[in-house]
């Protein structure tokens, strides 16, 4: 595994001890296998995805990754997660895609690779780091200028804390009990903050709501729990 002292070490031994059952989509990380349809339409109504070089950092298990290379982006999906990187690769064999992975992290890429990506996705990261806003400064080092930049992590209210933990991960259990940490989320102004101090402008918000009869996930106005987030470069 990469170093990098932005990084907690159990979230990357969490994440990473689930990576036989990453790629099922009725398993405990069937959430991600629902809502990314969701994230990758989201991307596709801010940039055309063909041809273009795209980093997927903190790419897990390849859910995102993949879906953007069978969109045609080039892409190189980043992780500290050797577990996690190895079923990526092993469920990407075969395919052809034009998609590669490297363990690494997101700060280190920028130091090597300034400037190098027409997008940058980020998705389902920022809450589980020490640091989001260094992972932001590294997202918007990565982009070319004018390149996009997107984000998807979860709000910090209270409806949040009832949907997001108490909702998804006890009463409905959704995901694993223990998955997110209620402190670290992240409100919308502080991730615009972080993004201005970086030289990114704000392209667009949409949240992802969760309607329980139905057992479908949906785009929404509403950011209070769940929401996406679209950047452009304009440093350069």
């Amino acid at each position: 595994m990469a170093t990098s002292a932005n990084v907690h070490n159990e979230e990357i031994e969490k994440f990473g001890n689930k990576a036989h059952d990453w790629w099922n989509p009725q398993g405990e990380l069937k959430t991600l296998h629902a809502v990314n349809p969701l994230r990758l339409q989201f991307i596709r109504s801010h940039t055309d995805l063909a041809g273009k070089e795209v980093v997927d950092v903190g790419c897990g298990g390849g859910i995102l990754s993949e879906a953007l290379a069978y969109a045609g982006a080039r892409v190189l999906g980043i992780d500290l997660s050797t577990q996690l990187l190895d079923m990526a690769e092993e469920h990407a064999q075969g395919a052809r895609l034009p998609l590669e992975y490297r363990s690494t992290s997101v700060e280190d890429l920028a130091a090597e690779r300034p400037g190098g990506f027409d997008v940058v996705t980020c998705m389902e990261m920022l809450e589980h780091v020490p640091e989001p806003a260094s992972v932001v400064r590294s997202c918007a080092r990565l982009a070319k200028p004018e390149g996009k930049v997107f984000f998807s992590t979860l709000n910090r209210n209270l409806k949040s804390y009832l949907l997001a933990i108490l909702g998804a991960e006890y009463v409905l259990r959704m995901i694993p009990r223990g998955t997110h940490r209620f402190a670290t989320f992240i409100k919308p102004s502080e991730l615009c903050q972080w993004a201005r101090e970086s030289h990114l402008e704000l392209l667009g918000f949409r949240g992802i709501s969760y309607n329980p009869l139905a057992r479908q996930f949906r785009s929404s106005d509403d950011l209070d729990v769940n929401y996406l987030a679209a950047f452009e470069n304009r440093e350069g």
